[in-house]
């Protein structure tokens, strides 16, 4: 044996030995990159890290509906670790970044070493604040998939090609304003807003008259029983595809009675649907639900609330609120799962200050880029 194999072989042998040590050398061996070694090392030996930021979204148009009108709104940025998520604050549903903030701060992650220990992490959050929790469980999601290399829907088993065509949202306004909004744009799909009973039936006569598109109308718990007992009928004849949130969270009865209703779109849950328990209320009650990462508490929850709610033969919409691409294209890599989908969020605001799921005339086009598959918008520091 020549002169020093003896020494190289033993020394060969001993950084194999500090490669299993690690637990690198099933990637080395199978010919993965280093960096996503390096990546994971760092994922199991570094403390978990939370920081957050505000998320002032400008509107490019005023966004009304029946809760009201917003010109901005002020999110919360969340990071834990190199992972990136979102907290919508909708003060109809209680969130405040006041209140978003208040629970962040409450939320230690610092016994954990491994952001990838999804269930534990996100099993272990305190009750309160769901926008908060959501955009806690979002960054999470993505650090896992950054740290494996693979883009979330991968690693969920999902195909983005089964993504159903995304709505586009026309907010509430007078007949001919939404017409004109209706009118130039070439979405596939359009929700509407509604929610003023006197001027409803106009408005969406004018749609109908200048698009063929299917119609989805969205009150947003804005009518009353009767106004709905009496609009139903006529959105059925203009050929409106459903209806979310016809009456205000917890008229169960008055949902009872548009159920039975013999001529009407089908309905659908939204605002009143934030937990397994209220999707389990309101079966026999309307055809679907509407689930949105930022009112169940981000991806583990909302992937549960879905197989829930088909498991008692409802369908689902995937939605959204007014949101970045963080929050929307976190919900996008769930979407292939869903019979509906409305994930417009980006195309409402002006200061995205990511890329993330792209639209191609309401198809929703997710990269293979690892975890959300997010990259800074240009010109974002």
């Amino acid at each position: 044996m020549p002169p020093g194999t003896v020494k190289a072989l033993a020394q060969r042998r001993s950084h194999e030995a500090a490669l299993r040590h690690h637990d690198w050398i099933g990637d080395v061996a199978r010919g993965c990159a280093f960096e996503r070694a390096v990546a994971r090392e760092r994922l199991y030996t570094a403390r978990v890290q939370l920081s957050w930021q505000p998320l002032p979204l400008q509107l490019i148009h005023p966004f009304r509906i029946a809760h009201g009108t917003s010109n901005v709104r002020h999110n919360v940025l969340v990071r834990v670790d190199d992972g990136v998520g979102e907290a919508a604050a909708v003060h109809y549903h209680g969130e405040t970044p006041e209140r978003i903030v208040e629970y962040l701060r409450g939320v230690d992650l610092s016994d954990y070493g491994d952001p990838a220990q999804l269930e534990d992490i996100v099993s272990g959050l305190p009750v309160g604040s769901a926008a908060a929790r959501a955009g806690i469980d979002i960054a999470l999601y993505d650090a896992w998939g950054r740290a494996l290399g693979q883009p979330l829907y991968r690693l969920f088993g999902l195909n983005p090609e089964r993504i159903p065509l995304t709505s586009f949202t026309i907010p509430l306004g007078s007949a001919e304003e939404m017409a004109e909004r209706a009118r130039t744009t070439d979405a596939p799909v359009l929700k509407i807003k509604l929610g003023s009973e006197a001027e409803d039936r106009a408005r969406v006569a004018a749609l109908r008259s200048v698009t063929s598109a299917p119609l989805r109308v969205d009150a947003n718990g804005g009518w009353t029983l009767a106004g709905a007992e009496a609009l139903l009928p006529e959105l059925a004849e203009h050929g409106v595809e459903l209806v979310e949130q016809p009456l205000p969270v917890g008229d169960l009865e008055g949902l009872r009675r548009l159920f039975q209703l013999r001529s009407r779109p089908p309905l659908f849950a939204d605002e009143s649907i934030k937990s397994a328990a209220d999707i389990l209320a309101h079966q026999g009650l309307v055809e679907g639900v509407v689930i949105k990462l930022a009112k169940c508490g981000g991806i583990r929850a909302a992937w549960e609330q879905i197989t829930l709610a088909h498991s008692l033969g409802l369908d689902v919409m995937l939605g959204c609120m007014i949101e970045s691409s963080v929050a929307v294209t976190a919900a996008a890599h769930l979407a292939a799962l869903c019979q509906y989908v409305d994930l417009d969020g980006p195309l409402l605001i002006r200061n995205d200050p990511f890329q993330g799921v792209a639209y191609e005339r309401g198809h929703l086009r997710l990269s293979a880029r690892p975890g959300l598959g997010l990259l800074p918008a240009p010109g974002t520091p």
